[in-house]
């Protein structure tokens, strides 16, 4: 199937569905609630991680690129996965973590012991002259990013966790090792792959300071360097570059519309598509993530419209998301989950569907599924979280303050469990959960949403929307409204027909001339969450309403 038409469901398999009572999401799992996936009408469904990990950063420590760790299952369950899938046309896309490996993977462990072949899978550099760290650098999850190589006089590079040592890319040892990897799961029927954090592995072999440990300036010394791209077109063409139909996502971090256009543009044969998080940081104060003002809204639709613009000109293709297991969920970020849950989650989900690219959705999006606002840090479980409010602490911010921050923006918001029924523990689990489930599990999951309410089906009308309409899979966008403080607008543009996208983010009702281009014109409502029926010179827009109108 075509990028353009593609909609992609993600599915967290630790949180989604627990068939052995162990309290752990698994395979099976995925493979018992397929029929619920499909009923969505989705066609690829992304699995986070799944195989053997310390679980320091849930699965994002490799600790065996070629297994399936048992807390999940088998490989015979993933198989059978595989297979189950496709008898109802979906396909299976695979997270690929080829930046760094888990300190405990066999090639650490070897590097660890003296061999010197695998002590060049990684960077080992020794201290400065006065006894420094090999560079200023910050880890992304807190700390120093260098620590010290087991009883030698080294050091190891980790841009993440300490125990995610960054692999060495220059070696071409390691490139094939992990071109062999992603070969070992394309044979065993995979169709997609997401590779996480891609665009830093082209760190320069000759480290040098940052001005300022944690900045942009630092971050740019290992991110989106020229030799990246040559390395992911050697990995498309010693892997899934000849295969029809592969779907590909990079994970960019902090990337350019310049580079994302070269990583996704066919001509390039790299990726079929990236994500980029710049949208996702609008409620940053100064860059800080640990923070929590307001979000700016005028610099959302800036940062969107640019990606969509310059993606657009440079033939690049965008991955279309504001959800995932990284970020908080959308609808308490951008919305009002108490007042309007289905107003917020539907024009969240048309806004960003609509565009030009490919959508994601992810698990328990579909259902309004929420942040859990826990109270106490003891119920969070993500490293980043807790080692950053350790540094909040350490700055002497107020208790209430910091947990305000953690509940806004711990990578736990998008890693509950998902809500089936209202039963205990809201049907994932038999046993006691991993992770603390949302207490509003008996109002919000899945059972209650099939049966009384609005958002999954409004979401089944999305996706088919835009596999039966080629405005929304293959029209061009021109942004609309930009400087209005309440709406988003775009338009689609295809064979002289028009898509026009309204979207509303705040609650009471706000008012708008639309442009001559649009008035007195036949216009068919397509799809919308309120009362507007119809184009006039004047709309007005009610509580966090989506209107999308195909003009001829």
């Amino acid at each position: 199937m075509s990028k353009t038409k593609r909609v992609i469901y993600q599915v967290y398999p630790k949180s989604f569905y627990d068939t052995n009572g162990d309290g752990i999401g698994d395979l099976p799992g995925v493979t018992q609630k397929l029929d619920y996936i499909a009923d969505l009408g989705v066609d690829m469904i992304w699995l986070n991680p799944f195989y053997p990990s310390p679980q320091n950063d849930n699965g994002y420590d490799v600790s065996n690129y070629t297994a399936v760790d048992p807390m999940f299952g088998t490989m015979d369950d993933f198989s059978h996965l595989i297979e189950e899938a496709g008898k109802r046309g979906i396909d299976i896309m695979l997270d690929m973590v080829l930046n760094h490996t888990s300190t405990e993977h066999e090639w650490f462990q070897k590097a660890l012991a003296g061999d010197p072949y695998y002590q060049d899978f990684y960077y080992l550099r020794p201290a400065k002259k006065d006894g420094s760290l090999p560079t200023n650098w910050d880890s992304k999850f807190g700390g120093p990013a260098w620590e010290p190589f087991g009883d030698t006089d080294l050091y190891y590079l980790h841009l993440f966790d300490v125990t995610q040592a960054d692999l060495n890319w220059h070696n071409p040892n390691v490139r094939q090792a992990l071109f062999d990897v992603v070969n070992f799961w394309i044979d065993k029927g995979v169709k997609g792959f997401r590779f996480d954090v891609l665009n830093v592995i082209g760190k320069s072999e000759d480290f040098v300071d940052s001005e300022k440990p944690g900045s942009s300036q630092e971050k740019r010394l290992y991110t989106d360097t020229p030799i990246v791209h040559e390395w992911i077109h050697e990995l498309n063409q010693a892997t899934f570059g000849s295969k029809e139909g592969f779907t590909t996502v990079g994970e960019m971090s902090s990337t350019t519309v310049k580079d994302g256009i070269q990583y996704s543009n066919p001509e390039a044969n790299e990726l079929s598509m990236i994500f980029q998080f710049h949208h996702l940081k609008v409620d940053y104060a100064d860059g800080e993530k640990w923070t929590n003002p307001p979000f700016d809204f005028i610099e959302l639709k800036r940062i969107l419209d640019d990606w969509q613009t310059g993606m657009s000109d440079g033939n690049g293709w965008n991955a279309l998301f504001l959800n995932n297991h990284d970020q908080p969920r959308s609808n308490s970020r951008f919305g009002d989950v108490e007042n309007y849950p289905f107003e917020t989650q539907t024009m969240l989900g048309q806004t960003i569907q609509f565009l030009r690219g490919t959508p994601y959705i992810f698990q328990g999006e579909e259902i309004g599924m929420t942040n859990p606002n826990y109270t106490s840090i003891s119920d969070y479980k993500d490293i980043e979280t807790l080692n950053n409010y350790q540094i909040l602490k350490d700055k002497h911010i107020p208790e209430d303050d910091i947990m305000a921050i953690i509940q806004s923006k711990s990578r736990d918001n998008a890693r509950t469990p998902m809500q089936w029924d209202d039963s205990e523990h809201a049907g994932f689990t038999t046993g006691t959960p991993w992770l603390k489930v949302a207490e509003n599990y008996p109002q919000v999951n899945v059972s209650t949403e099939r049966t009384e309410g609005k958002i999954f089906s409004y979401y089944q009308d999305l996706i088919r929307l835009r596999k039966s309409h080629d405005i929304i899979s293959e029209g061009t966008y021109r942004g609309l409204f930009l400087d209005h403080p309440a709406i988003m607008a775009y338009v689609r543009e295809l064979d002289g027909q028009q898509l026009l996208v309204l979207s509303h983010f705040y609650a009471g009702d706000v008012s708008i001339e639309l442009p001559e281009e649009f008035r007195g014109r036949s216009a068919r409502k397509l799809i919308g969450n309120g009362p507007l029926a119809s184009l006039s010179e004047n709309v007005t827009l009610s509580n966090y309403e989506t209107v999308s109108f195909l003009l001829d």
